[in-house]
């Protein structure tokens, strides 16, 4: 490739093989997940019949380890990699990225264990592997890997992080690069958990060199992990509303402090929050679930902190284009550009998900709800429509400077399209959910028929919609995976070199405190929150266990 053609690109080669190899391992993931939502999703809703070969639990692990856990994590670690290179001047080289491929391999590795066990049916135990359900040691091993894999990628982010501060002492950050180190050091911290859980009991246990599982300690040490993995999932959408969305509706970055104090929050008060998962669950004393109860409250102070950020952003970009009115600025703002349009709608969406979160953490609430399909209309609401639609914003903006390829009218208007068609099918799937949730319908069953019992049919004409919705939502993953191949390999080249859009912080006369990039500091109250939060109930999970659990297969 010529200098001149190559100068087009925003990233060096070796950057964009980086980037783009795990991009393209979740596009697989989340095509291979939505086919098992759609035929899981038509069989709970009596469309259709499986055939006994294919198992309605295999089903629905298939599309909640591939979607929830391995789309997200390949997508969100190319998106950092691709913002750590554009902000911190291409750092992404030699030693990290050496160490990023090793992380990339390992993850492929231990993907394909997984996916091979789940298709052969040895591994149906659901995204959330609990025991005492008991997979094939080949399932956990390849999760492990995952997990040590991604370990590595969040080394490689602070690799080229810390090159950049010491070439740059006594300088902030630049605020994507600062995001994306919080969001490792959040996942480093979270997944401590759920290794544990994987390697020192699940894998010892599934190889038979133990007979028995702490159940209740192992579901403490998945949920550990559980709870901040929602914020793993949530905090590049983040990135992208708070550092790319500015660019591209020709504003600036509201503050370069307020991002940064919100990304802190989150990884001091979304971890020690895992018992609100566990609120029915007995062993646990209440004193506990009452404190990680409101540490999850305090959680939603980043968010409405995020909430105000974005308005006050689309609200000046709007004053300077010369808007009137109290909402003026609205009319202003570039909803037929689909890189805006999708994440937008995300970030409407993720107002009734967020308060759906308040009521599964409120005790006397979360007694209604538990175990019930409004949990699961819920996580469609926070992660398959506020994360998933900002993700697929993230490819629109993240192709052409990767490609070398133009989003083009058509392209464009197809993205458009294809936001509002998963809009109206996360419509019809997720508020039926909830709504026969509090009729309670129960989640994680292939057949709630119940004899026919009368109040049943009262569930019937919602499930219909949910239905419907699922097929919606698959139309929207082909039509997505179809914009993104066009864009990859179709799309007319540019000869104009293609930026990554990296939005301004608003002059203010004044840095960030130097506070925030202090990590030690909040790694170390982040440690004393979760050893507050997690000691006195572990060890008396360990002094008081019972004898534990033999393995179940009900495959």
């Amino acid at each position: 490739m010529s200098q001149q053609s190559e100068e087009r690109f925003m990233f060096d080669p070796k950057d964009r093989k980086l980037i783009l190899s795990h991009i393209g391992v979740s596009f697989v993931a989340i095509f291979i997940g939505a086919i098992a939502g759609l035929l899981q999703g038509l069989q709970r809703t009596g469309y259709i019949e499986l055939p006994a070969s294919l198992e309605y639990y295999q089903l629905l692990t298939i599309h909640g380890v591939m979607m929830a856990l391995i789309f997200t994590t390949f997508f969100i670690i190319g998106f950092l990699y691709a913002g750590v290179a554009r902000t911190l001047g291409g750092s992404m080289h030699s030693g990290p990225r050496n160490t990023a491929w090793w992380g990339y391999y390992l993850m492929v590795i231990g993907t394909i264990l997984a996916a091979i066990k789940i298709l052969s049916n040895d591994a149906s135990v659901l995204y959330t592997f609990y025991a005492p359900l008991q997979a094939d040691p080949l399932f956990y091993i390849g999760m492990a890997l995952v997990i040590v894999g991604s370990w590595l990628s969040g080394i490689a982010i602070f690799a080229a992080y810390g090159k950049w501060k010491r070439a740059n002492k006594g300088e902030p950050s630049p605020l994507f690069a600062y995001m994306s180190v919080a969001t490792m050091v959040l996942w480093l911290i979270c997944t401590v958990g759920v290794a544990i859980e994987v390697v020192f009991q699940l894998i010892p246990w599934s190889l038979g060199w133990v007979d028995r599982i702490n159940v209740e300690l192992s579901r403490t040490l998945f949920w550990y992990f559980g709870h901040p993995l929602v914020y793993f999932w949530l905090l590049p959408a983040y990135i992208y509303w708070y550092v790319n969305v500015p660019k591209i509706i020709g504003g600036k970055i509201f503050s370069a402090s307020l991002p940064r104090l919100t990304f802190v929050l989150f990884i001091l008060y979304s971890i020690p929050v895992g018992f609100h998962h566990q609120l029915m669950e007995p062993g646990i004393a209440a004193f506990w679930k009452f404190l990680q109860v409101v540490l999850t409250m305090i959680v939603v102070i980043p968010s409405l902190m995020t909430a105000f950020s974005m308005l006050a952003t689309f609200e000046l970009a709007g004053r300077e284009k010369g808007a009137k009115g109290r909402f003026g600025f609205f009319r202003k703002l570039p909803f037929h550009d689909a890189r805006f349009f999708a994440a937008f709608v995300g970030m409407i969406i993720f107002i009734p998900a967020g308060a759906g979160g308040i009521v599964n953490a409120s005790y006397q609430l979360d007694q209604v709800v538990h175990n019930t399909l409004w949990i699961t209309g819920h996580f469609h609401l926070t992660v398959a429509s506020t994360v998933a639609l900002t993700f697929f914003a993230i490819s629109y903006t993240l192709f052409p400077s990767l490609t070398g390829r133009k989003v083009t009218p058509f392209a464009n208007r197809l993205g458009i399209a294809h936001t509002i068609i998963w809009a109206l099918g996360m419509i019809f799937m997720s508020i039926p959910m909830h709504i026969v949730g509090l009729l309670g319908e129960p989640r994680r069953t292939a057949y709630t028929t119940y004899m026919d019992h009368p109040i049943v049919s009262t569930w019937a004409p919602y499930r219909t919609l949910m239905g419907i919705g699922s097929v919606f939502l698959f139309i929207g993953v082909l039509m997505f995976l179809y914009i993104a191949i066009y864009l990859w390999f179709f799309a007319p080249r540019t000869e104009e070199h293609v930026d990554f859009p990296i939005g301004e912080v608003r002059d203010t006369g004044h840095n960030p405190p130097a506070i925030y990039e202090r990590w030690s500091v909040w790694v170390i109250l982040t440690i004393i929150l979760t050893l507050i939060a997690y000691t006195i109930p572990v060890m008396s999970m360990l002094q008081h266990s019972p004898p534990g659990s033999a393995g179940f297969r009900t495959w």
